[in-house]
């Protein structure tokens, strides 16, 4: 991919994205704490549902990296209520499902007892987005992301993750976060110079993803 292709991808990402890259944790706060205000005042409008839910999707994520549950939990609960709504004002919509689905999962590990509630609505709101749209990058990485976390006995597992996370990246290979995913799984699963290939290539897509780095410098060469 030439270097004026790799700025393009890097400008189209929104401010919120580029928060969540560089973990600038009191930036996206406020970007996700106004969607929020936003979505509230505008109850009947899906696009600021939705708004709501993955501005708070990313800073779930962020709370993630930065291993702050209770940020995380709070991030995720926000952004389910949004979800919701969304998805009930505009239920054809593959993407409104996926970021409910991801909320769900994203509240997890925070709270583990909440798979007893949230991890059904994880599954099923994936797997709606993928039956509504099955060529969406975006959908495969989050049901790989939701079997990542899922145990085997729970009918996900590592395994399955690397299976959805490679569909992510062959349906859209400029996927940086898709890749990086695959990275982790793929380190989880002991292919450790597989492993480096993978968040190597997200690091060429996203140059700026904090995480993405630290997950490098975790992953041994082999």
């Amino acid at each position: 991919m030439t270097g004026v292709l790799l700025l393009l991808l890097f400008l189209a990402r929104t401010p919120a994205e580029r928060a969540l890259d560089t973990q600038d944790r009191p930036k996206l706060e406020k970007i996700a704490g106004e969607s929020t205000m936003v979505a509230d005042n505008q109850p009947t409008d899906p696009k600021a549902q939705y708004q709501s839910a993955l501005h708070n999707s990313l800073l779930a994520q962020l709370a993630i990296e930065v291993s702050d549950k209770n940020l995380g939990r709070a991030a995720a609960e926000a952004g389910i209520r949004a979800g919701q709504r969304a998805v009930k004002l505009k239920p054809g919509s593959a993407e409104y499902h996926r970021i409910l689905g991801t909320l769900c999962g994203q509240i997890i590990p925070a709270n583990v007892m909440a798979g007893l509630k949230y991890g059904r609505c994880a599954m099923e709101e994936v797997a709606k987005a993928i039956e509504l749209d099955g060529k969406s990058s975006k959908a495969w990485m989050s049901r790989g992301v939701g079997n990542y976390y899922l145990p085997a006995a729970f009918g996900g597992g590592v395994n399955l993750a690397i299976d959805d996370l490679n569909k992510a990246v062959q349906l859209d290979p400029a996927n940086a976060e898709a890749h990086l995913w695959l990275g982790v799984a793929l380190r989880k699963a002991g292919r450790n110079a597989d492993a480096r290939k993978a968040i190597a290539r997200s690091l060429e897509l996203n140059p700026e993803r904090k995480w993405a780095k630290q997950q490098l410098e975790k992953t041994p060469a082999q």
